[in-house]
């Protein structure tokens, strides 16, 4: 297939590889840009494969918790701008307490419920903002966080850019103590990204594409057969470190892995705490924006 100019931007812009290696990935490939991805890095020639899905949107994350479980919601609109408006923020944090309040499961649900202080629902109430403040909003996403016995947290970072929700079942007492550990954690989850929380929950197909990765750089390297297979079992291990958040080290203290502050928290507590999930939205990830061609604008606009 032809290989457009767009399409080797957006790998370059995704992987950080050259032009002309982006090109030569997607060619190799036959477009298939998830793909181009794994060859470059089977090249050695992506060093920021983690770019991915990191497309801007505005509007704002926000979270509510009680206690035990914890709900976090996106609402996207038009400008940051407006993502400032009294008016669109107290919209978003009532509709999450609405949320939350009534153990929704989905966005559609969420549109269902009526509205405080009208006669209109969350959806009429969105309709109502949108003719009010002048922009497109949506409610895009919500997800909702409970254990047991335990405790909640949320952590929002640069003003509803990213939120997180942290999940620690534990049989202590001690709110206090929990709500500490849970916001640092919280915070190392908005600075990390973590895909999963352990090994177990690595998808088999994300494992099985990362050995081939492994395997394949270890073969381009020149190293023999033979060894290959216990080199990929050595670097899983990084890729477990990176990836797993028990397993990555703590940004606060990078000596520690998090698993470890976690397991030395609950000792000086005399008790068991485990992290049973977590949530990271990150505000417009994956929404693909608008390009506009500024000298096309202004001149139907002069013409």
């Amino acid at each position: 297939m032809a290989i457009s100019a767009k399409m080797v931007k957006d790998l370059r812009e995704q992987t950080g590889a050259g032009m002309m290696d982006c090109k030569k990935a997607l060619e190799e490939t036959e477009g298939n840009t998830e793909a181009a991805v794994d060859w470059l890095r089977k090249k050695g020639l992506s060093s920021a494969s983690k770019k991915a899905g990191r497309v801007a949107a505005d509007g704002k994350v926000v979270a509510v918790v009680d206690g035990s479980r914890g709900l976090l919601l996106e609402v996207n609109t038009e400008t940051d701008f407006t993502s400032k408006n009294e008016h669109f923020v107290a919209f978003a944090e009532t509709s999450a307490r609405l949320g939350l309040q009534a153990d929704v499961t989905d966005v559609e649900q969420l549109k269902t419920l009526s509205y405080p202080g009208t006669e209109r629902s969350v959806a009429e109430e969105l309709t109502h903002k949108i003719a009010t403040i002048g922009e497109n909003m949506n409610l895009r996403r919500l997800a909702r966080l409970s254990v047991t016995q335990g405790a909640v947290v949320a952590y929002i970072h640069m003003e509803g850019k990213i939120g997180v929700l942290v999940g620690l079942t534990s049989p202590s007492q001690d709110q206090a103590a929990l709500a500490d550990l849970g916001k640092k954690l919280a915070m190392h989850v908005a600075a990390s990204a973590p895909p999963w929380l352990n090994r177990t929950e690595v998808p088999a197909e994300a494992l099985e594409r990362e050995r081939n990765i492994l395997a394949e750089q270890a073969r381009s390297s020149g190293k023999p057969e033979s060894i290959i297979d216990k080199m990929v079992l050595g670097r899983l291990d990084k890729f477990y470190g990176e990836s797993c958040l028990l397993e990555q080290p703590f940004v606060m203290d990078p000596d520690q892995k998090v698993g470890g502050v976690v397991a030395a928290k609950a000792k000086e507590l005399g008790t068991t705490i485990e992290v049973t999930a977590f949530v990271r939205y990150v505000l417009g990830e994956g929404i693909q924006k608008k390009e506009e061609d500024f000298a096309a604008e202004v001149a139907k606009a002069i013409g």
